[in-house]
């Protein structure tokens, strides 16, 4: 009776151990699996993000206007995350493209550094669920108004940090000191992204745009304002650029379809 309790229990652990060794192999040859996919992905999306009271369409014109100078258009994927972290999308990517379109608009797209600060969070979640679906692991960032200031409070709180790589960053017209135009005064939010500023990676090249209609802002912002992004990014990232575009379709809300952005973002960020 005794020698059979003990084959009885040798057998049960010889099959847990034999189920284990399995369980592990299979986990092991996953993750090499997850890894290839990563190292391998040819994808490469250019992600933007409207600014406030913008919808997930706001972009349209632009994309339209790129892919006529294209002979592969890109695809475009909309996604819109609603206050309780559901996500809603339209279109997709294709599979293989290099550098499709992705644009991310919230429920919840009101103004204030308190949304800012929520909508950075949304931003966060969405591109980890949107890079583990189409398996891409590369992208650049464009930010139109306070979309900018969601880009670049995103980056100070680990937008990074879960396998993603961010490339390149464009802001049109973020106004990262609010709609103070002095140049002696700080905003909180601003103070606040010079506190965080070592937290942005190293490795970006940062393009900065403004627009001007009375060399002093853009109808609606402050250019001190934009011009404040500056004292974030400069010294911290690889590269930052300031560029003031003027002239025709310079007004705040006509930016993201002025022709010297769109010359700037092929230039730039789809190269």
């Amino acid at each position: 009776m005794r020698i059979s309790k003990k084959i009885i229990i040798s057998i049960g652990l010889l099959c847990f151990l034999m189920t284990l060794i399995f369980l592990s192999d299979k986990w092991t040859k996953q993750n090499i699996s997850n890894l290839k996919i990563q190292r391998n992905s040819v994808t490469e999306p250019i992600v933007l993000v409207p600014g406030s009271n913008a919808t997930q369409y706001r972009f349209d014109p632009l994309i339209r206007d790129i892919n006529k100078r294209e002979k592969t258009p890109h695809s475009l994927l909309r996604v819109l995350v609603h206050k309780n972290y559901t996500i809603s999308y339209s279109g997709a990517i294709k599979k293989g493209e290099r550098q499709p379109f992705i644009v991310i608009a919230f429920e919840d797209n009101k103004d204030g550094f308190k949304n800012i600060k929520k909508q950075a969070i949304w931003l966060k979640y969405a591109l980890k669920y949107i890079s583990q679906q189409y398996e891409f692991r590369k992208i650049s960032l464009i930010g139109h108004s306070n979309g900018g200031l969601i880009i670049t409070y995103a980056l100070e709180h680990n937008l990074t940090s879960h396998y993603l790589t961010v490339q390149k960053v464009m802001t049109i017209a973020a106004p990262y000191n609010l709609n103070d135009s002095s140049v002696r005064s700080e905003t909180e939010l601003l103070e606040n992204l010079i506190a965080n500023r070592k937290y942005i990676p190293n490795s970006i090249d940062m393009y900065s745009l403004a627009g001007t209609q009375s060399y002093s802002n853009d109808g609606l912002v402050p250019l001190y304002s934009v011009l404040a992004g500056r004292y974030i990014y400069q010294k911290q990232v690889k590269h930052y650029t300031q560029i003031t575009v003027s002239g025709v379709g310079a007004e705040h809300s006509d930016l993201p379809q002025n022709q010297q952005i769109i010359m700037a973002i092929e230039q730039y960020i789809e190269k």
